[in-house]
């Protein structure tokens, strides 16, 4: 089921710092001390988000075409992209608690076609 710009809102922005996305937390995120979460990991969801904001915009057309901007297979692209539709409930676990989590990011990419009700238990559990 495709998700409208407006349906799937997060508390979370984003933004390039050195030619990167960057997932930036809400003004009101205190930072936990268990940093557990591994960075390519959160780097692939940032990357993820800027992609879809890129396509939303405009500012690329296909995923072909993004990907060529990208240096990177457009299979590859098809799939990270998809993190970009998880459940604001399972990025703010990722993102801000840190969270551990029982699945590889590849498996976090087929997640977006589950129900997001049904994410956590099947991300975290």
């Amino acid at each position: 089921m495709p998700m409208t710009p407006s349906a799937s809102r997060s508390r979370f922005r984003s933004e390039r710092k050195n030619g990167w996305p960057k997932i930036l937390p809400p003004a009101d995120y205190r930072p936990s001390e268990d940093q557990t979460q591994d960075p390519p990991d959160l780097r692939s969801i940032g990357r993820a988000w800027d992609w879809r904001r890129r396509l939303e915009r405009g500012d690329v057309t296909t995923i072909a075409a993004l990907a060529s901007e990208e240096g990177i297979s457009d299979r590859y692209v098809s799939r990270v992209i998809r993190l970009a539709w998880l459940s604001p409930s399972v990025l703010e676990r990722l993102v801000l608690r840190r969270e551990p989590t029982v699945l590889s990011i590849f498996d976090h990419c087929g997640m977006a076609e589950v129900p997001w009700v049904e994410q956590p238990e099947r991300v975290f559990d």
